[in-house]
């Protein structure tokens, strides 16, 4: 008896055989399988599951509008948009386990859209020809969502491509078998940071919030893992946020490719899920390692952290920027907000004696902090540094006050 169901989703009428090869490769596996075509012109060798005319009518669209458009990208959005939303209607009435989608950059440019419309913790895998492309926008990743590079795969089966695909249907299968999805017995704090050596505020607020009755998720704030937080923030996933680690707003406001793009600092407040906000190693904007320092950055001091990340050091006039861009931010939230400033320094780097240590920049970004900030905002400026208890013990005073109020909830 099959234990697990894996939607196969893809273009049938250019890539049946690899679709059908999928499908074998999972069933041999003892899994079950559902189809789902999102084609436009032309016909699978035989019926799927679901037709792309099902697919269309499930975006408000049809496949005539899809043609009449005369437009490749314009029909395949018009497709996008209908399987993101049948299949997360599938996926409530649990009528799959776990999705894979094959394609090229117009099938994974739907994948995307597909997979970010399933929330955390459906096995979701995309085998593309275009995986871990610098041509993906950070934000448009699902935060759990699995790649596979589709090598030799463009146009029919062959014995590379077939290494790819029946590699991708045992994970898929697999993971739909081993995935405990995340539980709602306790609730969830979501809170941002970077490694130990550089902020430190977890180690004492973890045990302290479990104390209290809440899991604590922490988040790598270097690009993908601010996407992640963001995209929970939106989905309702946190009773509280303790975003103390924004450097990512820094690093798109300064155009960086470490970025967690536009949006960031943004969902917990619109959502008004309630946020204790700091702005840990604001001073830095990461760069890509390997790709060297742009002319810009030339006169910048710099901390190569490994052979991935080096991090440039913003000058005063470039941290009032990132002030700004906080201020902005915060200024749009709907839901209780307060914002922890020590004014003794934002990372391990910058305490005075480091290395990074900058009394000139520090203070123009206090300073700019200071006049920007909005009314909304619960402003508390400490004298202390981010990793010092101090700093800790104001989070859980602030988190404390919320909680007894009710505007945190169990």
């Amino acid at each position: 008896m099959s234990d697990k169901t894996i939607l196969i989703i893809g273009t049938y009428d250019t890539k049946d055989d690899e679709l059908n090869y999928v499908a074998s490769r999972i069933r041999s596996q003892g899994g079950q399988v559902l189809t789902m075509d999102v084609s436009v012109l032309g016909d699978p060798s035989t019926p799927t599951d679901y037709s792309k005319h099902n697919v269309a009518e499930a975006g408000g669209s049809s496949i005539k509008a899809a043609i009449d458009s005369g437009d490749e990208n314009t029909a395949m959005q018009i497709m996008a948009d209908g399987c993101a939303a049948l299949c997360l209607k599938l996926w409530q009435d649990r009528v799959f386990d776990g999705v894979i989608l094959l394609g090229g950059s117009m099938g994974t440019d739907l994948a995307l859209d597909v997979t970010s419309a399933l929330p955390v913790g459906v096995p979701k895998y995309i085998v593309s020809t275009v995986s871990f492309s610098s041509m993906l926008p950070p934000e448009r990743l699902a935060p759990d969502v699995q790649m596979i590079l589709w090598a030799g795969g463009l146009y029919g089966l062959n014995a590379i491509c077939k290494s790819s695909l029946s590699q991708a249907a045992g994970a898929v299968l697999g993971a739909a078998r081993a995935v405990e999805a995340p539980a709602r017995d306790r609730p969830l704090v979501g809170m941002t940071s970077l490694g130990s050596s550089a902020l430190r505020y977890m180690l004492r607020l973890k045990p302290e919030l479990e104390e209290r009755g809440f899991d604590l998720a922490v988040f790598h704030a270097t690009g993908m893992g601010g996407r992640a937080f963001e995209g929970l923030a939106a989905q309702g996933a946190f009773a509280c946020v303790m975003d103390f680690c924004t450097q990512e707003v820094g690093n798109y406001v300064h155009g960086s490719s470490i970025s967690a793009g536009p949006d960031r600092l943004m969902a917990a407040g619109t959502h008004r899920v309630p946020q204790i906000v700091s702005a840990g190693c604001y001073d830095l904007v990461d760069i890509v390692a390997w790709q060297g320092v742009a002319d810009k950055w030339a006169n910048h001091p710099n901390h190569t952290h490994n052979r991935l990340i080096n991090s440039i050091v913003l000058n005063a006039e470039e941290r009032r920027e990132v002030a700004r861009a906080h201020a902005e931010r915060l200024a749009q939230a709907k839901g209780p907000t307060a914002f922890l400033m020590p004014n003794k320094g934002y990372g391990e780097w910058d305490r005075e004696g480091a290395d990074l240590h900058d009394p000139e920049g520090l203070g123009a970004f206090l300073d700019e902090m200071r006049k920007s900030m909005p009314p909304n905002v619960d402003f508390r400026e400490l004298d202390c540094h981010i990793n010092d208890d101090e700093f800790a013990d104001a989070a859980l005073e602030i988190f404390d006050g919320w909680l007894e109020k009710g505007l945190i909830t169990r």
